[in-house]
């Protein structure tokens, strides 16, 4: 008898490292065939989206060569700020395809700091300039607000896409609106205990970029984090990864991200994030101690 429970335990530990081989030898086969999709995807997207920019490039440092005596000083600013533009663009799109490709191979590393979300939000603004001048942008921030141990540089990104997003997909004079604020939240009943009613209270950072252009197409809304996700009949240009990186950053601060269509027009993007908060006065003592 003893026996024959060996045996039927012997054969189900082979049929069990069989069975988790082929299951590891399909999902190498998978990442191998995702991998080598999301390279043709990049490869392809990176082509098609450089070339408009490095034809800018080209014409207009051509025509500055060619004509460098002969062009106002109108036009070489003109076609100065032509290059600018075209390198911004190329800078983007560069930027974009290697976050996607640390999201992808899971190489993401957050490196939290205390952030003054105020300092964070005008920092991505300043970035826009020229391209903000045919919107009208609204920045609604708690003045009350803590600091936050945020990475800055992630953050940053995460609300430039949502910004360029709103810039792209909304027409001329539309209203663009920035609004950080924080919520407090408790779990759980801590009437008879005070101090661990504070240890269980969390803070979370509340970041909204919202629009009152025309929205996005319901049946559409679900899709739009996806990879190289591009709204139908929308405009040239970008790659379709902008809000997927954001998602991706988001979550790596395990936050939340959300899109809604507001009811009196417009898109709404919707950041929720738990976070480490400080004074100034907590945080400039915890940085000395760190020096």
């Amino acid at each position: 008898m003893f026996s024959m429970y060996f045996v039927i335990a012997l054969v189900n530990a082979v049929l069990t490292f069989k069975i988790r081989q082929v299951e590891k030898e399909a999902t190498e086969k998978e990442e191998k065939v995702k991998a080598i999709k999301l390279y043709d995807v990049l490869l392809n997207s990176l082509s098609h989206e450089l070339k408009t920019p490095i034809a800018a490039i080209i014409a207009a440092t051509d025509n500055l060569l060619a004509g460098a005596n002969k062009l106002s000083e109108e036009n070489k600013h003109n076609l100065i700020s032509e290059i600018s533009i075209a390198s911004i663009r190329i800078n983007q799109q560069v930027e974009n395809l290697l976050n996607m490709s640390r999201l992808e191979s899971g190489h993401l590393q957050i490196k939290k700091d205390w952030c003054d979300v105020t300092e964070l939000i005008y920092s991505v603004v300043n970035s826009f300039e020229d391209k903000l001048k045919n919107h009208q942008l609204k920045i609604n921030i708690n003045e009350k607000l803590p600091l936050f141990k945020l990475d800055f540089g992630l953050m940053q990104q995460v609300l430039r896409n949502l910004v360029a997003n709103a810039i792209i997909y909304t027409e001329q004079n539309s209203i663009i609106t920035l609004t950080a604020d924080n919520v407090m939240e408790a779990k759980g009943d801590f009437k008879d205990n005070l101090s661990s009613a504070r240890e269980t209270i969390k803070q979370f950072l509340l970041l909204e970029v919202s629009d009152n252009g025309r929205g996005f197409p319901s049946n559409e809304v679900k899709n739009v984090f996806n990879e190289f996700y591009r709204l139908k009949n929308s405009k040239t240009g970008g790659t379709g990864l902008g809000l997927s990186i954001a998602k991706g950053f988001v979550e790596a601060h395990n936050g939340a991200i959300q899109l809604t269509n507001n009811t009196e027009g417009g898109a709404k993007f919707f950041i929720r994030i738990p976070a480490e908060t400080s004074s100034l006065k907590q945080a400039k003592k915890e940085c000395t101690s760190h020096r």
